[in-house]
């Protein structure tokens, strides 16, 4: 039987988004004003929204507090139609699902509606939705609409906000903060805070305007980005549903090479935060146990950049010095603390040695960056690290990349925890716990986060984020009772249906950011794929990520700028296109002394391959020959490689610490000689660039690109489809980098 002290050890149900009961939504206008009608589930409350169509450039909207039946809606409805008899009456617009924002370019407002949604998931009675189809409509009515509103710039700018896909990738719920984590939606409700957290809120620049007027969220959803995937699994004959999400921040947001490393807020790009979910499978309204586990990702949070090139695959890293204590650095960690608590776990995955340092030279500095800041924090919260080199340790046969990477992942696991709870429904509360049948476990919580990255933050970095999710869904599995063990074998059904999940998130977000899937070769590998099967596939992922980054990402960086409020038109002032990639960045905040104001300009290395610097300091450029053999000659304490597939395992709670002066493979809260315990060394390999990376290509043009990268194709119909007459591709090559779609049969 359950103590009083027991009932605080559950949960009455999972909390609400407060006026949240409104869910669909029907479109009026007449020729003065757009009147929405809002009405609940039940159909049960019915609710008015005005908004003025008489003004061409101002938005005002004006909420009816009234709350009506569904008779006294329709009754208002039949005396509006009636009283705008004279100008055309009442006309319906469309049915919808929500209000995505209203935005301003150089004319008009214009609305953006859901008018077609699809159920994803459920999250304790929650229903998660993604979009179907949506539209954009102008507020002004034909005759007071301004002559810009049909200017050349006013549709370009319309062209731009339409092409952010809303169907792709993006979702909502209207009952449930899926923009937070559980644990932090548990916690909002006990302590009443975050409830105003809008880091992963795509639209929250679109809603300002409503929000602004109305003070509430009644008619608009929260869109978050990334992605969102739940499925039914089994174990031990004992069905769960795994809940995979991905959020993506919006603060400094963007493309593969136009959006690097940190900010002078702090942000990083392509940061996004990825949690697990497990439920258990029982009928809705009964006691449910629920655990759950956040990681992290992100850009190396140093001011560093890198030219988009139709002319080289690998453009040059530029390094800025302009930070030298690390303030921006120092900012994106307590960032983390903020959200997540201590300790911060840093996976660095990034490269250890290069013929020409580029990812090196960015670890080293790194490292740098990570000792001068722990050295002004309190040891119990100081930054724990572990550089290693996934790339070198993947390329040896005889390394089992994921065990050691659960290994890793299992001692974070250790130091940070994972939430677990139990939920029980408030119709059946009261009678259970005075069942003497009923126990109750205690709660467990998250604090701390690992934070994994290599240089993108894509393909090394999913691999690393699947192996920390199958160490912590083998400890959610025990902590709920489904297994005696915290170890769910690698070559499992359950572990091979867990890496299709990450597979496929990895997937999109490496389109959201790079412009083609994830190299995947690790879990090709794993599945015993036809080799030739995955150098092909590879082979086109770098070729479409190489087209996507050098032709598109421009336009599809401008895109999302309008779409985050980065950039607002101003009649008078310079075009977004007509700027440099990084000038208007926050222009609309900056006023008009934005343009005479200092930028960051891009600078272009001549020759390929290497690190540049920007700023006073000398780069690898300047670097002496002397100081690169050095660089290549210095010994590296690297880790040693395991075959177990039964990785991850418990380790015991004792203080593993290895300190290493080599800031190339270093670590600070994992001891490397524990991880490495089987004894099977990995040899030292010199780093083989490829012709397809590594070979001069300065000069050249598209179609000398692709036809050193065709040197690596087995198949020369493969190239002869590729090779195009346009810039060196063809338009068939354009259209499935466009949509993603399988180009051969």
């Amino acid at each position: 039987m359950t103590s009083e002290n027991d009932q605080e050890d559950w949960i009455r149900e999972v909390p609400k988004v407060s006026n949240a009961y409104l869910q669909k939504f029907r479109l009026y206008e007449t020729r003065s004003n757009f009147y929405m009608i809002g009405r609940s589930k039940d159909r049960s409350t019915w609710r008015v929204l005005k908004i003025d169509r008489s003004e061409p450039t101002e938005l005002n909207i004006t909420e009816d507090p009234t709350t009506y039946t569904e008779i006294e809606c329709c009754e208002l409805l039949k005396r509006i139609h009636d009283g705008n008899n004279p100008t055309g009456g009442l006309r319906f617009v469309t049915t919808c699902y929500g209000i995505v924002g209203f935005i301003k370019f150089l004319g008009p407002y214009y609305m953006l509606l859901i008018t077609k949604r699809r159920k994803i998931g459920v999250i304790c009675g929650h229903a998660v939705y993604a979009i179907t189809k949506s539209e954009i409509l102008p507020i002004p009515n034909s005759s007071v609409q301004p002559s810009v509103a049909y200017s050349k710039n006013e549709n370009r700018y319309k062209k731009l906000l339409c092409s952010v896909d809303l169907t792709k990738d993006f979702y909502f719920s209207y009952s449930y903060r899926v923009m937070h984590s559980f644990q932090k939606n548990l916690s909002t409700h006990e302590k009443g805070q975050f409830l105003n957290e809008t880091m992963f809120v795509w639209n929250e620049f679109l809603t300002s305007t409503i929000h602004n007027q109305l003070k509430n969220n009644l008619w608009t959803v929260a869109l978050v980005y990334g992605y969102f995937k739940q499925v039914k699994l089994s174990i031990a004959e004992k069905d769960f549903k795994l809940t995979l999400i991905a959020r993506r921040s919006r603060h400094y947001a963007g493309t593969r090479y136009l959006k690097r490393g940190v900010n002078e807020k702090g942000r990083v790009a392509n940061d996004v935060e990825t949690e697990q979910i497990v439920f258990e499978d029982v009928p809705e309204g009964c006691p449910v146990q629920i655990s759950s586990v956040v990681q992290n990702r992100g850009s190396i949070p140093l001011f560093w950049s890198q030219e988009t090139s139709r002319l080289n695959i690998k453009p040059d890293i530029i390094l800025s010095k302009k930070d030298q204590k690390y303030n921006a650095t120092r900012l994106h960690f307590e960032n983390l603390v903020k959200r997540y608590g201590n300790p911060i776990i840093i996976l660095n995955l990034i490269k250890t040695k290069e013929k020409r340092p580029r990812e090196s030279l960015l670890r080293v500095e790194f490292a740098n960056a990570i000792e001068l800041i722990n050295k002004d924090l309190p040891e119990e919260n100081r930054l724990k690290f572990l550089h290693w080199d996934l790339n070198k340790y993947s390329r040896n046969k005889s390394t089992n990349v994921l065990a050691l990477l659960g290994k890793v992942a299992t001692y974070a696991l250790n130091l940070t925890g994972l939430f677990y709870c139990q939920v029980i429904p408030n119709s059946i509360s009261q009678d259970l716990t005075k069942s003497e049948n009923f126990s109750v476990k205690p709660p467990q919580y998250q604090t701390g986060v690992l934070r994994t990255n290599c240089i993108d933050c894509l393909d090394r970095t999913n691999v690393a984020q699947f192996a920390y999710g199958w160490a912590a869904l083998g400890r959610q599995l025990h902590t709920m009772g489904y297994i005696d063990t915290t170890v769910i074998e690698l070559d499992s059904n359950l572990g091979e249906d867990l890496m299709k999940v990450y597979e496929k998130m990895g997937d999109t977000l490496a389109l959201q950011y790079g412009g083609s899937a994830a190299h995947n070769k690790i879990f090709c590998q794993r599945r015993g794929q036809w080799k030739a099967a995955t150098q092909s596939q590879e082979f086109f992922r770098t070729l479409q990520r190489y087209y996507s980054n050098a032709y598109m990402d421009g336009e599809k960086q401008d895109a999302i700028n309008v779409f985050l409020g980065h950039y607002q038109p101003q009649i008078g002032k310079p075009a977004l296109w007509e700027l440099d990639s990084d000038q208007h960045y926050d222009v609309g905040s900056r006023g008009s002394n934005f343009f005479v104001e200092k930028t960051r300009m891009i600078k272009r290395s001549l020759s390929v391959g290497n690190m540049m610097f920007d700023g006073n300091v000398l780069g690898a450029i300047g670097m002496t020959q002397k100081n690169e053999e050095e660089m290549q000659s210095e010994s590296l304490h690297e880790i040693s490689c395991e075959s177990d597939s039964t990785y991850p395992k418990e380790t015991p709670n004792s203080d593993h610490v290895f300190y290493n002066r080599d800031s190339f493979n270093c670590s600070n809260f994992l001891d490397v000689d524990w991880l490495s315990s089987s004894g099977n060394s990995c040899e030292d390999e010199t780093y083989e660039r490829s012709t397809l990376v590594g070979s001069p290509m300065g000069g050249q043009s598209s179609e000398n690109v692709v036809n050193e990268m065709c040197t690596f194709a087995s198949d020369s119909e493969i190239c002869d489809n590729v090779k195009g007459v346009k810039g060196g591709f063809s338009d068939r090559f354009a259209e499935w980098v466009t949509h993603g779609d399988i180009m051969f049969p």
